[in-house]
């Protein structure tokens, strides 16, 4: 057993390190990735006031490269707490384009769609568009960019003359504004009418449903997107909502 005391005088993200004091008693002996690992949970923990088991019973199947991921990203959110949106952006984009290989839903998960909540993407390693886009997510409203601000978009992409269903993550500096295009095919941050291989949809987020990417459009129910619901749902659980 291993117990684990953190003493804190200050509960922000930023300067977490410099704040706090880890205290590891050992009874056995752990791996050394369990206990980094550990580190970079119960940074996450304090900063935002976790409920720790269940944030842990998220991760506790992962291997050494999950939990890996998971510190990374801690690391990469404590580096960049105190930034603009556009920084947040650049960071959270490339970290979860680089660390998660692209991987269909019947691979991995045995049916043709899931949508995974944050800790289920960080702990398989592999995903799809729709993946990659709920990540960024709930990453970027964690690091407080404002939600309105974010909208999931669901487009026909042109890739290499073949159009395919995919989705991708808008951002919107203002309500006026074009919209800044996140994607795992292409990882260069652009606005949307520099992307012309995408042909939008509908896009959503907590707050409504709307046709396309336009802001002017209200609103409506998002009751009928039951998959956004349930990982909704499992990501509260896992305290990122």
């Amino acid at each position: 057993m291993v117990v684990l005391s953190l003493l804190c005088k200050n509960n922000s993200l930023h300067g977490m390190k410099k704040h706090c004091q880890l205290l590891l008693v050992r009874h056995q002996k752990w791996p050394l990735w369990l206990l980094n690992g550990a580190w970079g949970l119960l940074l996450l923990l304090v900063a935002h006031a976790f409920d720790p088991p269940k944030l842990l019973q998220g991760t506790r199947v992962s291997n050494p490269q999950a939990l890996q991921r998971v510190n990374l990203l801690v690391d990469e959110m404590q580096l960049f707490a105190k930034a603009k949106d556009t920084e947040k952006l650049r960071s959270i984009n490339n970290f979860f384009n680089r660390m998660i290989q692209f991987e269909d839903d019947q691979y991995t998960w045995g049916k043709p769609d899931y949508w995974t909540s944050p800790i289920e993407l960080l702990n398989q390693g592999i995903g799809d568009c729709e993946d990659y886009a709920l990540a960024k997510y709930f990453t970027l409203i964690y690091m407080g960019v404002k939600p309105s601000k974010l909208r999931l978009v669901y487009v026909r992409a042109d890739v290499g003359g073949t159009i395919l269903a995919h989705m991708v993550l808008a951002y919107y500096p203002t309500i006026k504004s074009e919209p800044i295009i996140l994607d795992n095919i292409n990882g260069e941050l652009l606005p949307a009418s520099q992307r012309p291989d995408l042909a939008s949809v509908f896009s959503f987020n907590a707050q409504g449903l709307w046709q396309g990417v336009s802001m002017s459009n209200g609103g409506v129910p998002i009751s009928r997107l039951s998959k956004w619901r349930d990982v909704l749902a499992r990501a509260k659980s896992e305290g990122w909502w």
